[in-house]
């Protein structure tokens, strides 16, 4: 394998949140929540092309020993696909704010309860402020600093990710994706 450890970034800035997310779209090409098959393919390829540009050339040609390599670094549950999770340790996510989020309401019990607790209105939907709410205390009890303008792009963000009918605001069935 690799000489010494150290981070597996591509020495790029870190990513927004929102660039994070136009990148996992990009690869993510069904939309299924996996990197897997194909979209993997050229997850690779991009990704030798981009150390390539940047002067990191590894003495291997064969992609496919490239590809054995990274998965069995990165896939950490095995499954032969890159998920969200593990695409956000691989990529110098700012804050890694995305895993925070998805940490916070993994269990379906803790997401209930989020749901009952930010849904202030009982509308039955987490509406933009509401949801920057949510967001604020998120980061607040992960000791992550942040700003309103942070805050409104991290509001945006996972509206974006998670909004399917675009109506600006969640639903249950789109917030428990």
């Amino acid at each position: 394998m690799a000489g010494p450890q150290q981070a597996p970034h591509l020495h790029l800035a870190e990513l927004t949140a929102s660039q994070f997310l136009d990148i996992w779209r990009h690869f993510d090409a069904d939309g299924n929540g996996y990197i897997e098959g194909k979209e993997l393919e050229n997850f690779f390829q991009e990704l030798e092309s981009a150390r390539k540009g940047v002067g990191v050339d590894s003495k291997k040609d064969n992609l496919g020993d490239k590809m054995k390599e990274f998965m069995h670094k990165y896939d950490k549950n095995a499954d032969g696909k890159i998920e969200m999770a593990e695409l956000a340790q691989i990529l110098p996510t700012e804050e890694n704010f995305l895993l925070c989020f998805r940490q916070h309401v993994g269990s379906s019990s803790e997401f209930m309860e989020a749901w009952r607790r930010y849904d202030t209105d009982r509308s039955g939907y987490i509406e933009a402020n509401e949801l920057k709410g949510f967001l604020s205390d998120l980061l607040k009890k992960a000791n992550r600093p942040y700003d309103e303008p942070k805050l409104q792009e991290y509001t945006q963000t996972i509206l974006r990710m998670f909004d399917m009918n675009g109506d600006g605001k969640l639903g249950l069935s789109e917030m428990s994706r």
